[in-house]
C-alpha cells in the first residue's frame, strides 16, 4: 500500500474509532491493524480488519428495519427511532447504500480503499 493510501486509511481509522456508534469489534480491529503497520503482521492483520468493516457496515435497509423494530425502539427511544427511520427512509431515496452514522461513513470510506489497501 503506497504512503498516501495508508495515511489516508489511518486517518480514517482514527475517525471510526473515535465515532460513538463505532463498535467493540470494530475498534478492537482497527487497533490491531494499527498495530501492525510496517510490521510482518501487516498484510494479515489488514485482511481481518477489512472482513470486520465489512461485517459491520450497516446496509441502509438494515437501519431501516431496525429503527421501526422494537429492538430499535429499545436502543434510540421511540421518538429517536422515528427520527432515525425517516431519516435512513431520506438518504435510502437520495441513493444511500449504507447508514451515513460517523462509524459507518469511516467504514464505508475506508473500505472505498479496499483494493489499494491489500
Amino acid at each position: 500500500m503506497d504512503q498516501k493510501v495508508l495515511d489516508y486509511v489511518v486517518e480514517k481509522t482514527h475517525e471510526l474509532m473515535n465515532a460513538p456508534s463505532c463498535s467493540k469489534e470494530a475498534k478492537q480491529a482497527a487497533q490491531n491493524w494499527l498495530d501492525a503497520i510496517g510490521t510482518d503482521n501487516q498484510l494479515a492483520e489488514t485482511k481481518k480488519y477489512i472482513a470486520e468493516l465489512e461485517a459491520d457496515i450497516m446496509p441502509i435497509d438494515g437501519l431501516i428495519a431496525f429503527a421501526n423494530s422494537e429492538m430499535g425502539v429499545k436502543v434510540f427511544g421511540e421518538e429517536m427511532a422515528k427520527n432515525v427511520l425517516a431519516h435512513a427512509q431520506d438518504i435510502k431515496a437520495k441513493g444511500a447504500k449504507y447508514c451515513d452514522c460517523p462509524a459507518c461513513k469511516a467504514v464505508a470510506d475506508i473500505l472505498a480503499k479496499k483494493e489499494q489497501m491489500l
